[in-house]
């Protein structure tokens, strides 16, 4: 079931569009475990690197991802990802939309 659903959460990554966010918990949703936020971000601690895991942030628009957080600010900020004066990422801004349900934290 792990790799069944990693392989759910690295779907929705690469559904992401460039200069859009979702958070671990909007990506829960979409593969229809909504309470499971927790376990996608296990699944982006082995994230393949040619998918687009710097779009992926808290549910408030922190940025996670301990030594990498300055990476991926960096990579948002490059992409033109709006943010906050605290630092935060615009969520209502940015959040992505993928299908056709909008996702929401």
């Amino acid at each position: 079931m792990a790799d069944s659903f990693f392989q759910r959460v690295y779907t929705v990554i690469a559904a992401i569009p460039y200069g859009k966010v979702l958070s671990y918990g909007d990506v829960a949703k979409l593969i229809g475990y909504p309470r499971k936020a927790r376990f996608v971000g296990f699944a982006m601690r082995v994230c393949p690197d040619d998918l687009p895991w710097h779009r992926v942030v808290k549910a408030d628009g922190s940025i996670a991802g301990g030594d990498f957080a300055p990476v991926r600010e960096m990579l948002l900020r490059k992409e033109g990802v709006p943010f906050l004066p605290d630092g935060r990422v615009d969520m209502p801004k940015c959040r992505a939309v993928i299908g056709s349900d909008r996702a929401e934290s």
